[in-house]
């Protein structure tokens, strides 16, 4: 059995981090929030059970909902909003005239965003269980438990349930991992 490890944030780090990510470039069209599910908050034996770097960008002009478990990382960006560029017309006068599109976002439980990932505003929800790679740009709503990377990211895999034993065996094999007890 492997030694338990605290590798998520306190609350105040949360807290922290949220107040530098979070953005609001087009309050004055729509003004939206970032809610963290209640789930987050209710580990046993830790503060939260989430990580979201205070480098990630969080564009919330559409509300944005995280469940647990999640991992958002640095240099992440997550957009719910986009810019109309039909037309001739110079964009800025389009954004003066139209504003610009916005709309709400869903993050499942177990969602790991890695460094750089971007979240385009297309992409509506992100089940349970996705993983996002280092460096991706995420245009379309993937699978729960689904692996994308890639620019644009395309699904490279799927997480499936796994024996501890098979864990067990990557450790030993690449030298790295928790001390056993």
């Amino acid at each position: 059995m492997g030694v338990e490890h605290q590798s998520t944030m306190t609350a105040a780090q949360l807290e922290e981090g949220l107040a530098e990510a979070k953005r609001y470039p087009h309050a004055h069209v729509h003004k939206g929030d970032l809610i963290i599910s209640p789930e987050a908050f209710q580990t046993p034996g830790r503060e939260t059970n989430v990580i979201i770097s205070r480098f990630a960008i969080i564009d919330c002009t559409g509300t944005i909902r995280i469940g647990p478990w999640c991992n958002i990382s640095a240099r992440t960006r997550i957009y719910t909003h986009d810019h109309i560029h039909w037309g001739r017309k110079p964009l800025f006068e389009i954004e003066a005239e139209y504003g610009v599109l916005w709309q709400d976002k869903t993050i499942g439980a177990d969602v790991w965003l890695h460094d750089g990932s971007i979240v385009l505003y297309q992409v509506t929800h992100i089940p349970d269980g996705v993983v996002l790679g280092a460096g991706s740009v995420l245009t379309k709503n993937p699978g729960p438990y689904e692996i994308w990377a890639g620019v644009p990211a395309k699904k490279i895999g799927v997480r499936n349930d796994v024996d501890p034993a098979e864990i067990e065996k990557l450790i030993e094999q690449n030298g790295k991992g928790f001390p056993h007890q």
